[in-house]
């Protein structure tokens, strides 16, 4: 499977297919639950010429505070996993960005890297590698920043004129101008997760375990930075791997977590965390795919960390198979699921907890049948995809 044979249309087609079966909507499809009959009163915000000038590359995070807040999606406190299609203006690019807006914990990371791995992978991008890194919560950057700027105050004689200049604006404009250059000093700079905070450490380490639980190729990058005013805590990149032909269109998968942004420019505390898919060198789609409205017949249910990562792998697997599903990733009630599940009229749950997370096994519930058995993952699987196709 090859990149070229994809149109910037069908590159979103496809990664709207993606965004919907890992559970994000769009702002209007998120509008119409009843929960969102609040959503009537604007959040304010402010967003900056600055914000709009970096908004390309830094992930169109100041898009995605704008939509959220213009659609007024606040009033919902539930977990918002919200995408939107757009065009980078004066690039030849399409993208698609998936926000997670009202998850704190680090399933919110886990599941935007899943979805950015499966659209990649779906685009024949099997070979790739995620990078990550943490500059952590404000008391863990404010620590950073300070051995940063005193490391590299001491060393200013030995700096290119550029990072001198840098330095006088932050010292990770200039520690980012030092990395562009390859230059030894940025490969000598205190490394960010060496200060992290008890509380980002936790939630690194388990973006980390995700990873490992996943048998995802990884990078811990210390030099992934980004942007000191857009990005908090855990960054990360999903790249292609092998030779770069650059007469063909490339895809590219940047995100992190924003939180400190989202504050400053609204004044509420919001937890978010999104991720931008680019494809890049492509002409502009000829037309803007809508979601096809899928009433999926089987629900997902977990409890416990070591449950929430097997069944995103199980949730991918299903999206292989052609499998529409829903599914609640960020709730930790395994009553609450049950219920919506239930809610929903799907005809079959698929449950993973501890005892099944640890026997590699699942419950497979029929909700018509009021029956249940523990089977494997591929079995289940198989009997799902025979099962539906009956239907």
């Amino acid at each position: 499977m090859h990149l070229m044979k994809y149109s910037p249309t069908e590159f979103l087609k496809i990664a709207t297919n993606t965004a919907e079966h890992f559970g994000f909507r769009t702002a209007d499809t998120i509008k119409k639950n009843p929960l969102c009959k609040n959503c009537e009163v604007s959040m304010p915000y402010t967003i900056t010429p600055s914000d709009e000038k970096n908004n390309a590359e830094q992930c169109l995070i100041a898009n995605s505070v704008s939509n959220f807040c213009l659609q007024n999606l606040h009033a919902l406190k539930s977990p918002v996993l919200l995408y939107s299609l757009e065009q980078l203006a004066d690039t030849e690019s399409t993208a698609v960005t998936f926000n997670i807006f009202n998850v704190q914990k680090s399933i919110a990371e886990a599941i935007l890297i899943q979805a950015g791995r499966s659209l990649m992978q779906e685009l024949g991008q099997e070979d790739h590698v995620v990078r990550i890194n943490s500059l952590g919560d404000n008391e863990s950057t404010t620590r950073y920043s300070r051995e940063l700027t005193n490391f590299l105050r001491k060393r200013l004689d030995t700096m290119p004129v550029s990072s001198r200049e840098l330095m006088k604006e932050h010292p990770f404009l200039a520690l980012r101008d030092l990395i562009e250059q390859d230059h030894d000093l940025a490969y000598r700079s205190p490394n960010p997760l060496e200060f992290l905070s008890d509380q980002s450490r936790k939630h690194f380490r388990e973006i980390v375990e995700y990873l490992d639980m996943t048998e995802t190729p990884y990078e811990i990058d210390p030099k992934m930075i980004g942007h000191h005013e857009y990005y908090s805590d855990a960054l990360f990149s999903i790249e292609s791997l092998g030779t770069k032909d650059t007469t063909l269109p490339s895809i590219a998968v940047k995100g992190g977590r924003y939180d400190e942004f989202f504050y400053r420019k609204t004044r509420s505390r919001v937890p978010a965390a999104g991720a931008v898919i680019t494809y890049s060198n492509s002409k502009q789609p000829g037309r803007i795919p809508k979601a096809k409205s899928i009433d999926p017949t089987v629900y997902v249910v977990q409890l416990g960390f070591g449950p929430k990562v097997r069944s995103l792998m199980i949730i991918d697997q299903l999206k292989h198979a052609g499998i529409p599903v829903r599914h609640d990733l960020a709730s930790d009630s395994l009553s609450a699921q049950l219920r919506d599940a239930e809610a929903r009229g799907v005809r079959y749950t698929v449950i993973i907890g501890q005892k099944e997370f640890v026997d590699q096994t699942v419950i497979l519930r029929d909700m018509h049948e009021r029956n249940q058995e523990n089977i494997s993952i591929d079995a289940m699987v198989r009997k799902l995809k025979k099962q539906l196709a009956t239907v």
